[in-house]
């Protein structure tokens, strides 16, 4: 499992982790039943806080990527890959929607926001 964290992110580091996992899982990188290192590990691989992990992977599960096997570690849980990625295309429309709402407060006009979008997304 490949994570990349950053400090000077605006992110905290259990949301890079939890953003990084939830993407190795809808891409297929990560498969349903796959485990995931411990806790400890992953921290010790990090070389962050084992509560900073632990955050990471409460979310994870929280948000249902994640299955909690007491005694034998945390799994990727069965996905709905639709349902997962009607909630993802919600939660883009709903920033797109802010995006829209400062873009008028600013006076720019819809080609201005396509051209700065085009712009950040090739630069990510």
């Amino acid at each position: 499992m490949d994570i990349i964290l950053s400090n000077s992110s605006g992110k905290p580091i259990y949301e890079q982790i939890a953003a990084q996992v939830k993407e190795q899982i809808l891409s297929g990188t990560l498969e349903t039943g796959e485990a995931l290192p411990s806790m400890r590990l992953l921290a010790r691989e990090l070389r962050i806080s084992v509560i900073t992990t632990k955050r990471a992977y409460e979310e994870l599960e929280r948000d249902g990527f994640l299955e909690n096997v007491p005694g034998k570690g945390c799994f990727v849980a069965a996905q709905n890959k639709e349902l997962l990625r009607e909630n993802q295309l919600r939660r883009v429309e709903e920033k797109l929607l802010e995006a829209i709402d400062e873009g008028r407060k600013g006076a720019l006009s819809l080609e201005q926001l396509q051209e700065m979008l085009a712009n950040l997304y090739q630069e990510v």
